[in-house]
């Protein structure tokens, strides 16, 4: 467990667990929130620590308070050694984002995407939740390909970190009462290809025009940034448990025959991404 921190001492603003932060999505999360909410962030780490130790340098430079922490999520024993130092950092957790996600990787095992984007996922939501008090959050940040599985077509390459990104949000829903019992919400957001992603480079790769036949077809594809304003929205925006936040994709809601699950999950217009 190696952790960096700085910034404002007794600070007092919401303490922000995101997983997979050290770069993309995560990181400019991690910054919208310490800017925009004077959030307490801890960006989580697998494996490059200069990376996250970048971000963390960017945000305690800009006036905010900021941890770095290592733990590969498929490792309880890493997983609990980040939350003791939390817990010795900040005392709880506000609100968990369960960015990180994976399974495309070239020495990826065939079990790994289950295991890192369901089982790691809830095992981290449920250690977590001793952490967090009555009015916390859980953020699970997922993609169309995912969250539509089942009900609309998935590229090959994609389609095991589509399956069990899709596990991972049903367990998690699943958990919605337990959560609700302890004062907890769960958000989910929900995102077209995302461009300047990892995700998105590694699709191109599998399958060269992928992406820009897929901007041709909506038009346009969202950027890092307007989906990390969205996931810090969820995280902070006031949202009933349940509810999906959707950015990009328009297609998507307007093909769907309905919301995968009846718990106040919404499909709002293209413009329209969540309620206020």
């Amino acid at each position: 467990m190696q952790e960096e921190s700085a910034g404002r001492p007794g600070g007092r603003g919401p303490v922000v667990l995101i997983t997979g932060a050290s770069r993309g999505i995560g990181a400019e999360t991690a910054r919208l929130l310490s800017r925009q909410a004077g959030a307490r962030i801890i960006v989580n780490y697998r494996e490059k620590r200069r990376r996250a130790d970048g971000v963390v340098a960017g945000i305690t430079g800009a006036g905010g308070q900021a941890l770095a922490l290592q733990a590969d999520l498929t490792r309880p024993d890493e997983v609990g050694s980040m939350l003791a130092a939390v817990r010795e950092a900040w005392g709880c957790i506000d609100v968990l984002i369960l960015n990180a996600s994976g399974g495309m990787e070239r020495d990826a095992d065939p079990g790994y995407a289950l295991r890192l984007n369901r089982d790691a996922q809830l095992g981290l939501a449920d250690a977590a939740a001793g952490l967090m008090p009555p009015g916390a959050r859980i953020v699970f940040v997922t993609s169309h390909q995912a969250h539509f599985h089942g009900q609309q077509p998935v590229i090959s390459a994609y389609e095991p970190v589509a399956r069990s990104k899709r596990a991972g949000e049903d367990a998690l829903r699943a958990r919605i009462p337990e959560l609700s019992g302890r004062g907890i919400d769960l958000v989910v957001v929900s995102g077209d290809m995302i461009e300047g992603t990892t995700t998105v480079m590694l699709l191109d790769r599998a399958q060269p025009g992928l992406v820009s036949a897929r901007r041709a077809q909506a038009g346009r594809i969202p950027a890092i940034g307007e989906f990390a304003a969205a996931v810090a929205s969820a995280a902070v925006g006031r949202h009933p448990t349940g509810h999906t936040i959707y950015v990009g994709g328009p297609d998507y809601l307007a093909a769907s025959p309905g919301p995968p699950l009846p718990d106040r999950t919404e499909r709002p217009s293209p413009r329209t991404r969540g309620r206020p």
